[in-house]
């Protein structure tokens, strides 16, 4: 991890930050690397949306329809499909890549300590992950969603080491087509509640699209996510099959033009 952009995202203190640089491959848009305020991480996907979304919005991308963006991602390159709706911009990202879904997660009893609820309450737990892996866990109701509340010691005895340390916990129907509600805690990315995650969304329509039970060639899912911490998100995800086998997966959602700023370098002399 490079000091100076550890040190940028620990000075914007946001969830998640991505640093445009220049491309290594001539086909693609630019390289994009994406930081918490703790780790650097090979793919996200709403960073990956809104760096696309702002490019086009700031005109760094000559005008196309539609407009399409290759990002070189660590996780490898991520299509981002750009569109005009409604006086704002909604991006779509297309990922190719493996779904890992190790064994060895969490019981429920033991994931109910780490969220204070019931063990009840959890309907199952599973691990799952496309770039950054994630611990998924059904719970029984949207109100057991929003009362959870992460028990430290639990977290650390439970997930701390664990192939994921991330928690994406939800409830809903996870049907194609079925709508979830969802929160997301990372503290070992040095974020206590993420209001969404496309990465746990992409994991997610990935590894249920996997499942030997499942014989279409699409699987959606609608997440709404960041509702408890007053930031709303709705995310779109699926899946795309062929011969049983994942072939790609896509996120897409609006984007909201929040706020902008510039970072001013101080002059410095090269020292021979």
């Amino acid at each position: 991890m490079d000091r100076g952009h550890a040190e940028d995202c620990s000075r914007i203190h946001f969830g998640e930050t991505a640093f445009v640089l220049p491309k290594q491959d001539p086909t693609n848009t630019c390289r994009v690397r994406i930081f918490s305020p703790r780790t650097e991480l090979d793919f996200a996907g709403h960073p990956s949306v809104g760096t696309a979304c702002a490019l086009v919005m700031k005109q760094h991308v000559p005008p196309s329809d539609p407009i399409r963006l290759i990002l070189e991602e660590n996780v490898g390159p991520v299509t981002v499909d750009v569109a005009q709706r409604n006086g704002g911009f909604h991006g779509t990202l297309t990922l190719s890549g493996k779904i890992e879904a190790p064994t060895g997660a969490p019981s429920p009893t033991d994931l109910a300590a780490v969220l204070s609820i019931e063990p009840a309450e959890v309907s199952q737990v599973f691990f799952a992950g496309v770039g950054v892996p994630l611990c998924f866990a059904q719970l029984s109701s949207n109100d057991i969603v929003d009362r959870a509340v992460i028990d430290r010691t639990a977290w650390t005895a439970t997930l701390s080491r664990a192939w994921s340390p991330h928690v994406f916990f939800f409830a809903g129907n996870l049907r194609d087509g079925g709508t979830l509600y969802a929160r997301m805690w990372a503290p070992a990315l040095g974020v206590e509640e993420d209001p969404a995650t496309g990465s746990a969304c992409a994991a997610l329509v990935g590894a249920m699209a996997s499942k030997p039970d499942f014989v279409g060639t699409t699987y959606r899912l609608s997440i709404l996510q960041g509702v408890s911490m007053g930031r709303p998100s709705e995310i779109e995800a699926e899946a795309r099959m062929r011969d049983g086998v994942v072939t790609s997966v896509s996120v897409g959602g609006a984007t909201t033009y929040i706020a902008s700023g510039e970072i001013e370098v101080p002059p410095f002399t090269l020292v021979s």
